[in-house]
Parts: structure tokens; C-alpha cells; sequence
């Protein structure tokens, strides 16, 4: 009798190890996230090539481990860091960001439109200070306080630290456009504002603009004219520069020193 009690009582104890362990099994800790956001150069079409046109976020999912991190591209063509927040779609991912994930930006391309208009209406001041004006928005009906470039980005930076993100701002990619053999790069105003609100905020900074510039003028005008862009378009690239910009970016998250997210990277 003492025996079986005893059998009963081992297959007992293994069954509930069982159970506990299959339990365990559906309350793992969901993978991280990284959230990309952005323009159009970042993400065309919804994903998808739009007349030939392909941002780099449509492909960056191709250094990654996606067994152990999803790589989601929230970006949108024809939006500022202004437009982004006040649109409503920032506010959709922030509330999805959970302790752990990560995000990555990149905007700068459209925050050089005007302020106001009846088209857009996406600009954003021209600097990384806290200056702003309030203006009459002609597209929403109303007055409007609008910020810096540098200011939005802190912002969205602060909002996703505040979540438990690791963040990262990238320099936007150089147009297509050269001088005298080189292709040209905002040194002095995007690419130094994004820099200035990555360090104020407390975000990972990837010189994006440098490492695709690099690239452009060593291949030189002609052909980076006909392989990374289609013949008529000088801020969107073509599905190979896509390629080529994303690669560049897993480099920079790659070589960016104490950027946890650079452990889910493939392995070159």
C-alpha cells in the first residue's frame, strides 16, 4: 500500500512539474520590439515599393534575429517630427512600447517645409532650441504652437525612455544631390540638431547621413545616381539603395557602444 501511495505521489509530483512547466511556457516574456519611425525614407508605400521608391525600414529586418526580436516600421511617408506627433501616430506607438523595446527614428526630410500652408503644413523651426511660435494651422482650423526640429525629437525620445525604451536617432540620409563631384550633407543644420537632441535626451546618435554619404562619394556621382535612386527622384531611394541605407544602418546600431539592441543583430 505504502509503495503505490508513494508511486502515486512521484507521478503526481511529475505531473504538476509538467504542468508548471508548460504554464512557464506561455507566460515567457514576450520578444522586444523595435519600433522604426520616420518618413518616406524610411518606410514608402506601407512597406511596399511606391513607384520604385523604398525606404531602408523595409529591409532592416534582415540583420536581425526576428526568432528573438520583431521588428516593427510604424514610419510614414510625407510626415515631419512635427506632423508624426500631431497626427496621432507617435501616440500609437508609444502606447504600444513596453520595458525593453526599442526605438529608432529618423526624420529631417520634410521638417524644412513651410510651417504653415493649405497643403501640409509640416515645418518645423529650424534648430535644436526651445523657441516657438503660435501660428494659425490652415489644414486643422487652428492656432497651432509649433516647436524646433531638435524639440520634437526630445520629446518623442523622453516619451519612449519614459515606456522603458532604448532609443536611437538617426541623421537623415543624404538627397541626391552633389557639388562638384560630392554628394551634399547637412552638416550643419539636421544632422548637427538631431545629434544635439539624441545627446540632451539621453539617446544612442547614428550618424546615418555620414555612413551613407561615405558610401555615395566614394561610388561616385554617376553611379549612385542610376543604382540608389530611380532618374527623376533626388530624396527617395530605389529598392537597392533601400538595401544599402539599411545595411548601414545595422552598422551604426552595430558600432553604437552601449546599444543593448546591438546583440539581436545577425552575426556578419
Amino acid at each position: 500500500m505504502k509503495i503505490s501511495q508513494n508511486i502515486k505521489a512521484v507521478i503526481t509530483a511529475l505531473l504538476l512539474v509538467g504542468a508548471a512547466g508548460v504554464l512557464f511556457s506561455f507566460v515567457q516574456k514576450p520578444k522586444p520590439v523595435l519600433y522604426l519611425v520616420g518618413d518616406s525614407t524610411v518606410k514608402n508605400g506601407k512597406g511596399k515599393g511606391d513607384g520604385g521608391l523604398w525606404g531602408w525600414g523595409s529591409y532592416l529586418n534582415n540583420y536581425f534575429d526576428t526568432t528573438r526580436i520583431t521588428v516593427e516600421n510604424d514610419a510614414l511617408g510625407g510626415t515631419s517630427s512635427r506632423t508624426f506627433q500631431t497626427k496621432g501616430l507617435w501616440d500609437q506607438v508609444v502606447a504600444k512600447i513596453k520595458p525593453g523595446d526599442y526605438v529608432v527614428m529618423q526624420f529631417g526630410h520634410n521638417d524644412s517645409s513651410p510651417l504653415v500652408d493649405t497643403s501640409r503644413a509640416r515645418g518645423t523651426i529650424k534648430s535644436n532650441g526651445d523657441e516657438q511660435q503660435e501660428l494659425y494651422n490652415p489644414l486643422t482650423k487652428q492656432q497651432e504652437v509649433i516647436h524646433s526640429y531638435g524639440w520634437y525629437l526630445r520629446k518623442m525620445i523622453s516619451e519612449a525612455k519614459a515606456k522603458g525604451a532604448s532609443v536611437a536617432v538617426c541623421s537623415p540620409i543624404p538627397r541626391n544631390s552633389w557639388k562638384d563631384g560630392k554628394v551634399n550633407r547637412n552638416t550643419n543644420d539636421y544632422v548637427l540638431w538631431a545629434s544635439q537632441a539624441a545627446k540632451q535626451a539621453g539617446a544612442i546618435f547614428i550618424e546615418l547621413n555620414q555612413l551613407v554619404s561615405d558610401v555615395y562619394d566614394k561610388e561616385g556621382e554617376e553611379k549612385v545616381k542610376t543604382a540608389y535612386f530611380t532618374t527623376t527622384d533626388h530624396t527617395h531611394t530605389s529598392l537597392d539603395g533601400a538595401k544599402l541605407n539599411a545595411q548601414l544602418v545595422a552598422d551604426g546600431i552595430r558600432n553604437s557602444k552601449g546599444f543593448s539592441l546591438n546583440k539581436y543583430l545577425l552575426k556578419k
